[in-house]
């Protein structure tokens, strides 16, 4: 019998996450789905998300592995392209690239690709990927000249604080974009992006005058600010790991539970041990007190996270049992909380699921 260990995705709530993106802004929506879909399946989701006005990855190969797969939308490069094969690529597969750097023009005013549809990157302050504000002009200008370049040149930025709603650097962010745009000479037609998930959800004037949005987090049903739930927008999780449990056993006060004698009893211990551990993915840092959820009901993690197994504290109910069903986090556990008690981001969860785990994906609910 094969191991219970398992990531359920459920793409009807993807879906629902789609509409809720919608339903909050008048812009295109382009999904992100770089990072094998956040670790959810990078084809399966694009899929899934067939009504998106286009998708984002970072690399060309995973934009290649987009269009191999049958995506016929928009599909753009964060990375954007950084050699000559990369433009061969990028014109074979008619992708569109983010130029945050002077080489890439240079690449494209040297290397002649045909028609090329291009995103200027304007950093606003994330000070990550982009022109300075005092060099958009310039470069906007080399890519109209361009006569490789399909026109008109998009503009975009990225927030950098846009998780964080006490925060007034998003609004500088946006201040800082839409005073660089109004040095350029737009043409009617240029698109303009500058809305992740957060920005999206909670800082309305970073889209309002926009044509593209790009949701990402929020698509797979975690919360993209601090100050909110993922149900205080009202999504779904898609993605909710579950294992078994393989063994019970009860331990005196005293005795020590788990590798280093981290955790020892201070009272006669029922202890439920679960088949999942770092080797799948559950995060090794988790916390003693992280919760995992059986039969309805919140129980906290003991001792350290194994390769393979977890161990949890059962003391407080009579009705778990070998074999019941556990969910790590997902549907009635947020992963948001997981990761709270790992000190680290949902994203990290969802991307850190090893092959070792199938995934079964389903229109369920």
């Amino acid at each position: 019998m094969s191991r219970a260990t398992r990531a359920d995705i459920n793409l009807s709530a993807l879906k629902h996450n789609l509409q809720i993106a919608r339903a909050n802004t008048q812009a295109k929506i382009m999904a992100v789905v770089k990072a094998n879909g956040y670790g959810h399946g990078m084809v399966e989701i694009a899929r899934a998300l067939s009504n998106s006005d286009g998708f984002a990855v970072a690399t060309i190969n995973e934009a290649m592995d987009l269009r191999e797969s049958g995506v016929y939308q928009p599909i753009l490069t964060l990375e954007g392209f950084n050699c000559v094969d990369d433009l061969r690529m990028v014109y074979a597969y008619d992708l569109q690239c983010v130029i945050h750097n002077e080489q890439q023009i240079e690449l494209l005013e040297k290397n002649k690709p045909k028609n090329l549809n291009v995103w200027l990157k304007i950093d606003t302050g994330m000070h990550r990927l982009g022109f300075s504000p005092q060099q958009a002009s310039e470069m906007y200008q080399r890519l109209q000249d361009c006569p490789y370049v399909r026109q008109p040149v998009h503009v975009m930025t990225h927030l950098a604080c846009a998780d964080d709603q006490s925060s007034k650097f998003t609004s500088q962010q946006v201040k800082i974009f839409n005073d660089s745009i109004a040095e350029l000479a737009l043409g009617d037609k240029a698109q303009l992006s500058v809305a992740n998930s957060a920005g999206l959800l909670a800082w309305p004037d970073a889209h309002q005058n926009t044509q593209w949005v790009r949701p990402g987090i929020m698509l797979y049903g975690s919360s993209p600010t601090m100050k909110h739930t993922a149900e205080h927008f009202e999504l779904k999780p898609v993605m909710t790991l579950k294992s078994e449990v393989i063994a019970i056993h009860d331990f005196n006060k005293g005795d020590s539970v788990g590798y280093g004698q981290s955790y020892v009893c201070d009272k006669d211990t029922r202890v439920a041990t679960i088949a999942i551990g770092y080797g799948d993915g559950y995060p090794r840092h988790a916390n003693t007190g992280t919760p995992v959820l059986i039969n309805g009901s919140l129980f906290p993690l003991i001792g350290r996270v194994s390769m393979d197994m977890i161990t949890v504290d059962v003391s407080k109910a009579k009705n778990v049992n070998v074999g019941d069903e556990v969910v790590l986090w997902g549907e009635g556990l947020s992963a948001d909380l997981i990761a709270e008690h790992a000190n680290t981001i949902s994203y990290d969860l969802f991307c850190g699921v090893t092959q070792r785990v199938p995934f079964n994906y389903s229109n369920a609910g």
